[in-house]
């Protein structure tokens, strides 16, 4: 039951879930409903065994999975680098005083203004995505290192909206038709900058390590060819994120440092076979580090029988705070914090508040058979991609996190309130409502 839950987690004798020490009712008898809780001693864990495998400057957090100022802060402690996407997550990490050296801004279609952003702060590199990205670093003037990103058109099997390496992809430059090729020779000449290497990006929740090892084999092949044509020798191969993580008790999350350094192992085969220099290897984690650290918990409302057809549990939150399960069908696992060792019934969809009928958080899921108005259910493996996609939808407040740690709970994340949903807004006159 446990192996889906931060490694804090335990079972009390009277059947109560604690997290980092702290009782699952007292938090959310503090903090409310819904309200997720960050456990950090999972999060140092698990970025520390990337860290111990490639060194921590090497591993660059991937900020879309969950980003904060909070976190930064931890990163920066543990001597993690991170990775943002966008303006946004580059002024949460300037305003938590991460260093911007250790920083690299990813992105399909960054603006000349997020440029100039990092410029001004001196982002320690850039991962280029396009042509015209590469006419756009020209023009504002970035002094950085930069990293080509490839698709090396090996497609991970996995959903279809994390896929990122196929050729068919929104995001870097194929290999098939010479435009990656191209790609390199234009950011060799970008003036101020300084070209140091290769990313690639397969995509996420991937449990087969074949992917990455055909990732690795196609890089390799490339690096040996503009090498030959260009004399571009590739000092650094950033490799991505997307180990995947369990979500459910059928799932089997695989072993970090055990998985990194076979993608170590592979790069390292792949160059010396084509007598290549051996690049520093880099990643970029998200889901695989935060993932596992935090829970949902939420307070059951209506429950509704459909004798023959279901029952419905519905919560008091939903799509707006893990909107993963209606956009791709996202499973989760599903109990009762406060009666962990209660015997479960038959199957309930556990649905969400919101007036929309895909608003389910999970389809299936044994709870109690006795499940009832005003229990506490938590959903764990909520660290990635819930409250970093948490929308307000109905206009529902966004929940707080609260972090966890040696049995003190800490707001990371305010909840949002009602003023802070109507802050800009305007009358029709152009006025603040009073």
């Amino acid at each position: 039951m446990l192996e889906v839950f931060p490694a804090t987690a335990k079972i009390t004798d009277d059947g109560h879930l604690t997290i980092g020490g702290c009782n699952a009712i007292e938090i959310a008898e503090q903090h409310g409903t819904p309200v997720i809780v960050f456990d950090r001693a999972t999060f140092e864990k698990r970025a520390e065994s990337y860290a111990a495998v490639l060194g921590p400057r090497q591993v660059f957090y991937a900020g879309k999975s969950f980003c904060c100022v909070a976190v930064c802060e931890l990163l920066d402690r543990l001597g993690l680098s991170l990775d943002v996407c966008t303006g946004g997550e580059l002024a949460t990490a300037l305003r938590a005083s991460f260093p911007a050296d250790r920083i690299a801004f990813h992105g399909n279609n960054k603006s000349i203004s997020e440029l100039e952003m990092a410029k001004e702060a001196g982002v320690g590199r850039i991962v280029v995505d396009s042509f015209e990205e590469l006419e756009r670093i020209a023009k504002v003037g970035l002094t950085t290192r930069l990293l080509v990103r490839i698709t090396p058109g090996v497609e991970a099997h996995t959903h279809e909206f994390v896929q990122t390496g196929q050729e068919d992809s929104k995001f870097g430059f194929g290999l098939a038709d010479g435009v990656a090729f191209e790609a390199v020779k234009r950011a060799m000449a970008v003036p101020g900058c300084t070209l140091v290497g290769l990313h690639a990006h397969i995509g996420s929740q991937i449990f087969e390590m074949a992917a990455f090892d055909l990732a690795v084999r196609r890089l390799a092949a490339f690096a040996n060819d503009i090498r030959k044509e260009l004399g571009f020798v590739a000092e650094e191969l950033n490799l991505g994120g997307g180990l995947g993580i369990a979500h459910t008790d059928d799932e089997i999350t695989p072993d970090i440092e055990e998985s990194v350094q076979r993608i170590s192992s592979a790069v390292q085969r792949e160059f010396e076979a084509l007598s290549l220099a051996i690049p520093r290897l880099y990643c970029e984690p998200g889901r695989s580090i935060v993932g596992p650290a935090a829970v949902t918990l939420y307070r059951a409302g209506t429950v509704k029988q459909i004798p023959g057809v279901r029952t419905y549990v519905s919560v008091d939150g939903g799509m707006s705070d893990n909107i993963r399960p209606a956009l791709y069908d996202a499973r989760y696992e599903a109990f009762v914090a406060d009666r962990m060792n209660a015997k479960q019934g038959p199957r309930v969809t556990l649905s969400g508040k919101h007036c929309e009928s895909g608003d389910v958080l999970i389809r299936d899921v044994h709870l109690p058979a006795d499940i009832c108005e005003g229990d506490l259910i938590v959903v764990p493996a909520t660290g990635a991609y819930t409250y970093s996609m948490a929308n307000n939808y109905n206009r529902v407040a966004r929940p707080p996190v609260v972090m966890v740690h040696e049995g003190r709970s800490t707001v990371i994340v305010e909840r949002e309130t009602n003023d802070d949903l109507l802050k800009l807004d305007r009358r029709l006159d152009g006025s603040k409502p009073g």
